[in-house]
């Protein structure tokens, strides 16, 4: 219409607005189109605000595409034009424009007097919008300057104007914004939180690149917590909306992540593809800082593949481009890895040198991981010089770091995903204090070495335990509860959706896709019940109350280990390491260190025996595989066994090894350790401490066994007398057998069969105990209610003889699996879960699971097995008795009689 009435400068206006909505919408080049055929339209009519406008409008689009030097030249156009028609908003929205160019050519200090310069105008015309874009941009030069703190000031100056002003998109900018800077300090916590808030508001307003930037900023996280799988999600997401809306220079930053984590994962040539991928962008617009950054990963790939020149020259081409940029933090990461090589060379004065320029550039900016590292780098120096004690004080000094960083993250999961990847500055310490102790003997560097193996190991099942004794789940929030079990419920039914397309026989791009946007969607879920668990924590009254500003309340040293183990009972405690193993032999009055070969040679010979043990026609190599390891790991306490009751603090490989299978030192012939020891195994020593407080004042439950056995898992099973009236599953029961079916899938089952033998088994028990004192629930009895009632409080020992599996993916989806269907066939709720059982009191001295492979779990470096062990000990277990592997029904049934009538009729009750 402003084109048949001739009106150019209507024209102009809306060709200058249509070009603004692509802007919007990611789409550079047709915005482009729309604003260059507005240029010369209000040029021709003269109007010189427009003109300005357009400028303006061109630079931010090609800034946005990574063509600074023609960014910066449209927008030096701009800036006169607007001065002319006395526009200051315009005018300030230029000068920020142009301070955002230097920035990312670089030139912070420039960048710095430009906004400066635009925040003094938006103030004067009372533009709170522009205002806020100023303060947000400004915050952002110090960031990268590694100036943190002032980064926030101006980041929370920001925030409020942006929500003033209803700004949405510059709202979730400032709160990712806000997140990068507690990521960086090391809050990934609150980093999380920040980015999770930003990300909902930028896909409201429909803006692509900054929900990309998000994207990747979360997957960073994710990252730094050793949770790469999750990271990597992320940052595909993010590359692909970068590629969508041009963002070249975003896509450089995101292909330089990616590679980050397969080089982490050890997949060092995908790693190398990626950087380059990514360098070749940074370096095409020109992004100094992420060129450094990327020339800096590349360095270090070559140093993992022990290529020490190549890894020299790509650290010292970035050094000087960090420099440039002001980018101390990255500054000092070369610095760190420069001093790297040069150790790995032999000339440790240099490498020293280099660590110590790096250190005070750490500690400047903030960075408490890069400041634990470079000290690890140090002490580990150190040693190879012989300072063993300077060694030590820069070794204490990092893992103080580590502990503070970790305590700062809420949910469980990311706790524990980052403790596991920081093994390394502990397992160095007890090395240090081993090759103290060498040295001065008499000094107790044993016993402290003792102490850091403790620190190491099952923190998160320690600080649950604890949390336990609060009842702190018991008392949550209802809402939280409900709103968990929602998410739960949702989980299944997105997976169910999942599992139907997987399995349908003709898929084509359009089910793959589906397939690909519903694991997205139970990936995002999963997180989100994450969250509703950190919530549930750390919003109960009870969880308050709890005082632990040391991190250290809770684990054990020497003098305290022993006061929990009495005369008959020795504890071997092990530590893998690279270079050397170590066992600590601890009993009440001694304890003694053995040295033992590394990780590799122990690890080796355990995974052999843990395969040739199960196998029936196998015999021979079993034993044969049990004394080899019995030499490695037990040959060296042999005469301190006799007579003795085993407690085992094992680690890494040697954690779902059966030490009762393994040959009995003292013996000529093969004979299993468990014919003359009880064995008792424990994630760490500290968690006796635990378990023993809670039981402290706990009155013993009144009456002896309740035993669960020979659940209904079909219709189809004979016991079933009638057809159910209404086959028409609920939405929960419908999700839950999706969920079961899964699971027997993953463990090669067809279904969940019947246990015929465990009905014998329960009631082989059952006649060793006064009927007064027992509960039996069979067959149908076998249930979910029953399994879940307070009844179940009542009873010293809780027996399960049914199925039960765990998922060591996702050990949340654990579980014990009871009748899945009534009497006449109606399938009613029958899973067990790892957080069902978390909701349990089952104040018990014992809970056996008569079942295949239940004391498995997710092997999590520090943690240990994470599986149904934890879940049951939560809910009151002093107790657990699992398998490690899968047992035949009937062998199963006799030993558990057996079992029982030591433990009953000899009166050795727990």
């Amino acid at each position: 219409l402003s084109q048949q009435v001739g009106d150019k400068a209507l024209e102009a206006t809306t060709l200058t607005n249509i070009g603004g909505v692509y802007s919007k919408l990611g789409d550079k080049q047709s915005a482009l189109k729309y604003y260059n055929s507005a240029l010369p339209l209000s040029q021709q009519v003269g109007d010189k605000a427009l003109e300005a406008t357009t400028l303006n409008n061109i630079g931010s689009v090609y800034s946005e595409l990574g063509d600074k030097q023609n960014a910066l030249k449209y927008y030096n156009d701009s800036l006169p034009l607007s001065k002319q028609v006395g526009d200051k908003a315009r005018e300030a929205t230029t000068l920020s424009n142009i301070g955002l160019v230097y920035s990312d050519l670089g030139d912070k200090q420039s960048a710095l007097k430009y906004y400066n310069s635009a925040l003094a105008l938006s103030k004067q015309v009372g533009d709170k919008a522009g205002e806020a874009t100023t303060l947000n941009n400004i915050g952002k030069v110090y960031f990268d300057l590694g100036d943190k703190q002032t980064a926030l000031k101006y980041y929370n100056q920001s925030l409020p104007l942006i929500k003033q002003v209803g700004d949405k998109a510059g709202e979730a900018a400032t709160l990712n914004n806000i997140g990068a800077v507690y990521s960086a300090v090391g809050d990934k916590q609150s980093a999380l939180k920040y980015y999770n808030d930003s990300l909902p508001l930028i896909k409201q307003v429909g803006d692509k690149a900054g929900e990309a930037t998000t994207l990747n900023n979360i997957g960073a996280v994710y990252s730094d917590l050793g949770d790469k799988q999750t990271a990597l999600k992320y940052y595909n997401d993010s590359l692909a909306l970068r590629k969508e809306v041009g963002d070249k220079a975003g896509e450089a930053t995101t292909l330089n992540n990616i590679g980050f984590v397969y080089s982490e994962l050890g997949d060092k040539q995908t790693a190398l593809k990626y950087f380059n991928d990514s360098l070749a962008l940074k370096k095409q617009v020109g992004d100094k800082a992420g060129e450094a950054k990327t020339l800096n990963n590349i360095g270090f790939v070559y140093f993992d593949l022990g290529d020490k020149q190549n890894a020299l020259k790509y650290f010292n081409d970035s050094l000087p481009l960090r420099k440039q940029v002001g980018d101390k933090a990255g500054e000092a990461a070369t610095r760190n890895n420069i001093g790297l090589v040069y150790g790995s060379l032999g000339d440790k004065q240099t490498a020293l040198k280099y660590f110590n320029s790096s250190l005070p550039l750490s500690k400047q900016v903030g960075n408490k991981a890069g400041e634990a590292a470079t000290l690890g780098n140090i002490a580990l120096l150190e040693r190879s010089r012989g300072n063993l004690q300077a060694a030590r004080t820069n070794q204490e000094a990092a893992i103080k770091i580590i502990e503070e960083l970790r305590t700062k993250i809420d949910r469980q999961e990311l706790r524990t995903s980052y403790f596991a990847t920081v093994q390394a500055y502990y397992k160095l310490y007890i090395d240090l204090l081993m090759q103290l102790h060498k040295k001065e003997p008499s000094q107790g560097y044993d016993a402290l070495a003792l102490h850091i193996s403790e620190r190491s190991r099952a923190r998160s099942l320690i600080e649950l335990l604890t949390q336990a004794n609060a009842k702190i789940l018991k008392g949550a929030n209802p809402q939280l509860i409900q709103q968990e079990r929602s998410l739960l419920q949702q989980i299944d039914a997105t997976e169910t959706l999942r599992q139907n397309l997987a399995n349908s026989p003709n898929k084509n791009d359009s089910t793959k896709a589906s397939i690909q946007k519903l694991t997205t969607q139970i990936e995002n879920l999963f997180s989100q019940h994450q969250e509703v668990q950190a919530k549930i924590r750390t919003t109960s009254p009870e969880y308050a109350k709890l005082t632990n500003p040391n991190p250290e309340k809770d684990i054990l040293k020497l003098p305290q280990i022993q006061q929990q183990l009495d005369k008959d009972t020795l504890l071997l405690q092990y530590s893998l390491g690279e270079e050397h193993s170590y066992l600590w032999a601890v009993t009440p009055t001694q304890m003694q260190v053995y040295t033992l070969p590394g990780q590799k040679e122990i690890e080796k010979v355990a995974e052999r025996f843990g395969t040739d043990l199960p196998q029936v026609t196998a015999t021979d190599l079993a034993i044969q595989s049990a004394k080899q390891l019995t030499q490695l790991i037990l040959a060296p306490v042999a005469d301190k066994l006799t007579a003795k009751r085993l407690v085992i603090v094992a680690d890494l490989g040697l954690q779902t090894i059966p030490f009762g299978a393994l040959a009995d030192i003292t013996s000529n012939k093969y004979q299993p350790l468990m014919i003359n020891h009880e064995i008792i195994n424990l994630p760490s020593a500290s968690t006796i401490a635990i378990q023993r407080q809670k039981l402290a004042n706990r009155q013993s439950a009144p009456k002896a066994i309740a035993v669960l056995a020979d659940p209904v898992y079909s219709a189809t099973d004979t016991r079933v007398t009638g057809k159910p009236e209404n086959t028409q599953l609920g939405s929960e029961i419908e999700f839950e057998r999706s969920a079961l079916a899964r699971s027997a899938r993953s463990l090669k089952r067809n279904g969940w069969n019947r246990l015929a033998n465990t009905a014998e088994e329960a009631k082989g028990i059952l006649k060793l105990i006064p009927a007064a004192t027992s509960l039996e629930a069979l067959s149908f009895d076998a249930n979910y209610d029953w399994a879940t009632s307070k009844t179940l409080n009542q009873f010293r020992i809780l027996h399960f003889a049914t199925h039960g599996f765990v998922n060591q993916e996702q050990p949340e989806l654990s579980g014990i699996v009871l009748s899945l269907v009534d009497k006449k066939g109606k399938p009613i709720r029958g899973h067990l879960r790892l957080g069902d059982l978390f909701n349990q009191d089952y104040p018990a001295e014992l809970i056996v699971l008569s079942a295949c492979e239940t004391g498995l779990g997710k092997n999590v470096n520090g943690e240990g097995l994470v599986g149904l062990t934890r879940g049951l000990m939560y809910a009151g277990a002093a107790r657990v008795m699992l398998s490690l592997w899968q047992v035949s029904d009937e062998g199963t049934s006799v030993l558990m009689q057996e079992f029982y009538t030591v433990l009953l009729q000899q009166k050795k009750t727990p």
